[in-house]
């Protein structure tokens, strides 16, 4: 495929990822107060259940995919995604959507800080200035000591934390696949829809309110854009590099925030994106570094 029209392509998946993470959030706020957030990913993991079973059955190996040589990292990765969804939908409810989306993007920062001692990454000079920018950026949208931080603000950040743990342990579980034999990303996301619908369960049934018609198709737009958004990430980023998709990924920024204005009325908060802008700038630093480094070993691999 020319390069032009794979770049196409994967500015197109990324059109896809960004209508749905902006969709599943305006779906979360939609629906609370009206259901607990517990029963909100109970419902949506089990429709992704059913929906990633169902395109199991139509591959040649069929349940021979949920045979996995990692299931306490299933389970660890699982659990931390959980705990971050929790978080992400709780902020959802509280706090302008912007503001969400601004402090989801610290989630690289947290993957640099932890993978020393989760994959055994090292921490290099451009990827201590990475997170040196992600901080300063965080100080720059919560301002504390001027502003008066939500307590659903932290739930955010804590919630990217979570993300990222989820992240290096999908990297741990895709290194020891391919020692083991490769995991299809259907396994991975059934894995994942399967233990947050359990532990999402109880919570959700203690304090389970009746689904209404209205809940219905915001229910159904959670559970597909959760999917989709995943798989068109990975689609564009077969297709472009890293250092190409992440940018695009960051438009969901300044879109999420005009929709917040337009729809809900919330104010245009400039320091929410100018912080933001500081964690771009540390993120694209480090894929800008680590590009470098990767074709540097290319051809150091040509010479030799």
């Amino acid at each position: 495929m020319p390069q032009s029209a794979a770049l196409s392509r994967a500015i197109l998946w990324m059109v896809g990822a960004l209508f749905s993470f902006i969709s599943m959030a305006i779906a979360g706020r939609e629906l609370a107060g009206e259901l607990s957030v517990t029963q909100l990913l109970v419902i949506r993991s089990a429709i992704g259940v059913l929906i990633i079973a169902s395109l199991i059955r139509r591959q040649p190996l069929r349940w021979q995919l949920l045979k996995t040589p990692t299931p306490g990292l299933h389970l660890i990765r699982n659990t931390a995604h959980f705990i971050g969804q929790y978080g992400w939908f709780v902020a959802i409810a509280s706090i302008p959507l912007a503001e969400v989306f601004a402090l989801e993007f610290t989630t690289p920062i947290w993957c640099l800080l932890l993978a020393p001692l989760l994959v055994g990454e090292k921490i290099t000079r451009v990827r201590a200035i990475a997170v040196l920018l992600g901080f300063i950026g965080i100080l720059i949208i919560l301002r504390p000591g001027i502003a008066i931080i939500h307590p659903a603000a932290l739930g955010v950040l804590g919630a990217a934390v979570c993300f990222s743990i989820a992240y290096l342990m999908t990297k741990k579980i895709t290194g020891q696949a391919t020692a083991h034999g490769s995991q299809s990303p259907l396994t991975l996301l059934f894995y994942m829809c399967l233990v947050q619908m359990l532990l999402s369960s109880v919570p959700a049934l203690l304090d389970w309110t009746p689904v209404e018609p209205q809940h219905l198709p915001w229910l159904l737009l959670v559970s597909l854009t959760a999917l989709s958004a995943h798989y068109c990430i990975t689609r564009a980023l077969k297709l472009a590099d890293a250092a190409v998709v992440v940018p695009i990924d960051f438009l969901r920024l300044p879109l999420i925030a005009l929709l917040g204005y337009l729809v809900y009325d919330e104010s245009l908060d400039f320091w929410v994106l100018i912080g933001a802008g500081v964690m771009l700038s540390g993120n694209y630093l480090n894929l800008w570094s680590e590009q470098k480094r990767l074709k540097q070993l290319q051809q150091e691999t040509r010479v030799s």
